[in-house]
């Protein structure tokens, strides 16, 4: 099972040879790409195209292997730097072209245009015939700036340019490609490469439709859809932290999805008093994992901006104790359409430096929306639908409640007494 990890560093000596699992304690390239009886990999220059096969008449190229070398950067020889943002599943990257000849003749820059042609095509034909293009970037280990890779994913071309570069070893301008890479997602496969499917496209015997079998689901997806559906295709660290709406919802029948249902039904014609029992939920989840929590208030129904209960969870104790400001957000909203951003983005306008935002709803969270969060680093607690219906649950079965129906008008009548309006910071001084 050669499986390849992103961020995986393998060790790529002078001297090669497949059958060794690990090199210098490293995983050895050419066992990992190797395919017997067949040439081995190699990553002599920086677009490395792995030689064509062809399966009744049909050519392919089973893939292209890029590598960059970041301590040649802005040298003599290396007169460019290479970006990579694989977090964000972006890598732009220069051509082959070091001289005043046509940029297009270079072995590299040629192989990489013609795919660029097919994987920029509408016509789904066409992109059967795509070959993956493969990242590695060469590391300094101990001192040592020759001999490592790392391992970066793998991807399209999304788009090549020409420009003007200027050679400081001949001291003259030349004309250069530089190409634009979508690194895709692999997170189905937990962010491993199965380099078995590159050993398939490398067997004439197999036609395209029989290698796809082992080719990443982002793969797959493209194939099938183009290059309009690469941003939801593109690689992002943070959808590895993105809870699927699966995994909000609860399942129908289940006594989680009950509760929600009761929960709505309660309060379909009174949202506002929904802002209780999101207060209350929160507290009891933010006392599970800091037990010092003060419930505040419920702020006005209207002029609220945003912003409707408050509460202050405290951390540590005497001198060297703080107390960090809570303000939350309810939405009592349909349970089968993700909550909207711009609910959650009026909570975040209103969260100062050390405050701590919430946002509490019936529904649940878009990827999307999600990934701007994260992105963004917002100090926001969410809770969705399944979420809240669980704890309900569990605060009517602690507290000897009959059912949720009982617990809901309990709370319901306790409404008006909780509603103040005051700043949030006052809270600090109770």
């Amino acid at each position: 099972m050669n499986k390849l990890k992103i961020g995986q560093i393998f060790r790529y000596p002078k001297d090669k040879v497949r059958d060794q699992i690990e090199i210098d304690g490293y995983p050895n390239f050419s066992f990992y790409t190797d395919l017997p009886n067949e040439n081995l990999v190699l990553l002599e220059s920086g677009i490395n195209p792995i030689g064509k096969v062809r399966n009744k008449s049909i050519e392919r190229t089973p893939a292209i292997i890029t590598s960059s070398s970041p301590h040649k950067s802005g040298s003599l020889v290396t007169p460019w730097q290479d970006f990579y943002n694989i977090q964000k599943g972006h890598i732009r990257y220069y051509g082959d072209n070091k001289d005043i000849g046509d940029p297009e003749k270079k072995s590299g820059n040629k192989a990489l245009l013609k795919q660029f042609e097919i994987h920029n095509s509408s016509n789904i034909d066409v992109r059967r015939g795509a070959c993956p293009i493969i990242f590695f970037k060469r590391k300094s280990i101990d001192g040592k700036q020759k001999g490592f890779l790392e391992f970066n994913g793998f991807g399209i071309i999304t788009n090549a340019e020409r420009i003007v570069q200027h050679n400081g070893k001949t001291n003259k301008d030349f004309v250069n490609y530089v190409f634009d890479f979508a690194v895709l997602e692999m997170t189905t496969e937990n962010e491993y490469f199965d380099w078995e499917w590159i050993n398939l496209r490398r067997d004439k015997n197999l036609s395209i439709e029989e290698t796809i079998k082992k080719a990443p689901s982002s793969w797959k997806k493209w194939i099938e859809l183009g290059n309009k559906s690469i941003d939801s295709l593109r690689r992002n660290v943070f959808k590895l932290n993105v809870l699927p709406t699966s995994q909000q919802k609860p399942e129908k029948g289940s006594k989680e999805f009950k509760t929600l249902k009761e929960i709505y039904d309660f309060y379909d014609n009174k949202k506002l008093r929904f802002e209780n029992l999101a207060s209350i939920v929160t507290e009891s989840l933010i006392r599970k994992s800091a037990k010092d929590y003060k419930a505040g208030w419920i702020t006005k129904g209207s002029g609220d901006s945003g912003i409707d209960f408050i509460g202050r969870m405290d951390i540590g104790t005497g001198f060297g104790s703080a107390k960090v400001i809570v303000l939350g957000q309810a939405k009592c909203e349909s349970l089968n359409s993700p909550t909207g951003g711009k609910h959650i983005a009026r909570t975040v306008a209103k969260l100062k430096r050390g405050w701590l935002g919430v946002y509490v709803t019936t529904s649940y969270f878009s990827d999307k929306v999600q990934i701007e969060i994260l992105e963004d680093k917002y100090p926001l607690l969410l809770i969705n639908g399944k979420k809240l219906a669980e704890v309900v649950n569990e605060i009517v079965f602690e507290q000897g409640f009959k059912n949720v129906a009982e617990y809901l008008k309990k709370i319901d009548l306790e409404y008006e007494g909780v509603i103040q309006y005051r700043d949030p910071e006052e809270i600090l001084f109770e």
